[in-house]
């Protein structure tokens, strides 16, 4: 319970102290803008490379790993075919949507929550590397390419890693990974520092976002927020739940890690991307408020039924 609370409370703090500095004007009315910016050509590719460098990639291959992508597969499949149904958002709004309906908060949330309610910080590397090695570079890719005048060709794929800093950042710390090179110090450090920026930036930038608006009020409607925030918080989980259970046939103690993992909030690194195109920003900020005030329910209430 102390690590729900902990995590939501950092998270809180943060996007408070964006929201306050919006009000009293710090930063002048292009603080948000180049927070963003900052934090995802600047302090995101060094986190990623950090996080990754560090972490074993043979984990991925694991049934934990399977089980949450699944549900978050499951989750934004969801979001789609609704789109598809009902809304008719665009490409790019569609595909933040789908993101904020499977996307989890396995950094700045699912650490404090794993270490303080699962007592195994490495629960959530998996997760974190999955999200960065393979899901954020294939969104990125698809944003780009849905929000650009030019045709999508084999060149512009290959190149990606080139012209995305944040590709280019999660696949150097993959490659060091799995050559098991050991970084210099004058090297690491001062990625460490930029790293530990990102979250932060991505934090402050999103308070500011809540300035001067309204959630729920979007361009695309509420309805779109409504879906994905229900996805993420009631469906994911369920799924997690019901492939751990039943699909890999997971002890107790591995079923709870699964069902809390895909319990957590929308991640804000949605956000960063939805303000790095400029599409679907409304929708990724209310999307991750929602799933940021439902998660410590949903998680409370998962403790208590699976304990």
């Amino acid at each position: 319970m102390q690590g729900i609370l902990t995590g939501f409370a950092i998270i809180g703090v943060v996007i408070a102290a964006g929201y306050l500095a919006a009000r009293l004007r710090v930063g002048g009315p292009d603080a948000r803008e180049a927070l963003n910016r900052v934090g995802f050509f600047v302090a995101s590719p060094a986190l990623l490379f950090t996080v990754v460098a560090d972490a074993d990639l043979g984990e991925l291959l694991g049934a934990p790993l399977l089980v949450q992508a699944v549900a978050a597969a499951s989750a934004a499949a969801c979001f789609v075919v609704v789109n598809l149904l009902w809304f008719r958002l665009r490409a790019p709004e569609a595909t933040i949507g789908a993101l904020g309906a499977g996307y989890v908060n396995a950094g700045n949330i699912g650490l404090p929550v794993a270490v303080y309610v699962l007592d195994d910080a490495t629960a959530v590397v998996p997760v974190i590397g999955m999200q960065l090695l393979i899901v954020s570079p294939l969104v990125l890719l698809l944003l780009d390419s849905t929000t650009s005048e030019r045709r999508v060709s084999l060149g512009f794929v290959l190149s990606q890693p080139v012209r995305n800093p944040i590709i280019l950042g999660a696949l150097a710390g993959a490659a060091v990974s799995l050559t098991g090179a050991t970084v210099p110090d004058v090297v690491l450090a001062p990625l460490e520092i930029l790293g530990g920026a990102a979250i932060p930036m991505i934090l402050l930038a999103f308070g500011m976002s809540l300035r001067g608006s309204r959630p729920l009020r979007g361009e695309e409607g509420r309805g779109p927020v409504v879906v994905a925030a229900q996805l993420k918080a009631v469906l994911m989980p369920a799924v997690a739940f019901v492939v751990a259970r039943y699909g890999f046939a997971l002890d107790d103690a591995a079923v709870v890690s699964a069902v809390t993992l895909a319990a957590l909030p929308t991640a804000q690194n949605i956000y960063n991307y939805a303000a790095r195109f400029r599409r679907g920003e409304v929708l990724a900020r209310d999307t991750i408020l929602v799933t940021t005030l439902a998660s410590p329910v949903v998680l409370l209430a998962a403790a208590a039924l699976l304990s």
